[in-house]
């Protein structure tokens, strides 16, 4: 399954929407979940007019969940430094 196909998997029917971005069964990451799917044919505008989707996790414990992207929590990679080319 690719995730960024414009088809939804059938499991995303199911799928309930978490209020927080983690599985709102057994509170797992998105990291952890066995499959994901983007729904990027319909970005929807946020109130900063930035455009955001719904991203379907497929969990290892069998429940699906979705969230907006812009609920996603900063990376721990975002704010490193980066080494000097040349010093």
């Amino acid at each position: 399954m690719d995730f960024a196909s414009p088809t939804p998997p059938e499991w995303t029917k199911t799928a309930s929407h978490a209020v927080q971005f983690c599985c709102p069964n057994c509170r797992a990451s998105a990291a952890e979940a066995k499959q994901v799917w983007i729904n990027r044919r319909a970005p929807v505008m946020s109130e900063d007019y930035r455009r955001k989707w719904q991203e379907f996790y497929d969990c290892q414990c069998g429940k699906a969940w979705w969230a907006w992207s812009s609920d996603r929590p900063p990376s721990e990679f975002a704010n490193r430094e980066s080494p000097p080319f040349f010093e």
